[in-house]
């Protein structure tokens, strides 16, 4: 295994399917390797106050910066970039780039089956939860 594929391969304890929920949140997302497993690829589909939120997001290992980079592309037309981590049981996802002020920090049960932190950003935030429906536990 080579450290692009280590570096991919921490996230694995997100393959699956995850119900999410918060206040005013709902939906689900799953997390799956492409073929060939160059990818994590996450299917979104939420629904935070009112605002529906659907797409695909593609995370990968960026060589030059040695981050998980992902691009989001939503249904809607919109284009974002996230910088992905799972150090121990916490997950950040930085919008943009690792120390930006928009993030999610969320923290692993020991199981492995649920996740509960909160977005964040200048001026505003939410808390959001995942539970594990399908696929790998630790």
């Amino acid at each position: 295994m080579n450290a692009t594929t280590s570096t991919l391969q921490s996230l694995q304890p997100l393959v699956g399917t995850w119900a999410v929920d918060g206040p005013g949140l709902s939906g689900t997302v799953r997390y799956e390797w492409m073929d060939g497993g160059a990818f994590l690829v996450q299917h979104v589909d939420l629904v935070n106050d009112g605002e529906v939120t659907r797409g695909v997001e593609y995370i990968g290992h960026d060589a030059e910066s040695g981050r998980l980079r992902s691009h989001f592309f939503g249904s809607g037309g919109e284009i974002l970039e996230y910088v992905y981590e799972l150090s121990g049981d916490t997950l950040t996802i930085w919008f943009g780039d690792v120390g930006s002020p928009a993030r999610f920090i969320g923290k692993f049960d020991s199981e492995g089956v649920r996740n509960t932190g909160a977005w964040e950003w200048p001026g505003g935030g939410y808390e959001s939860g995942m539970t594990r429906v399908e696929g790998p536990a630790r």
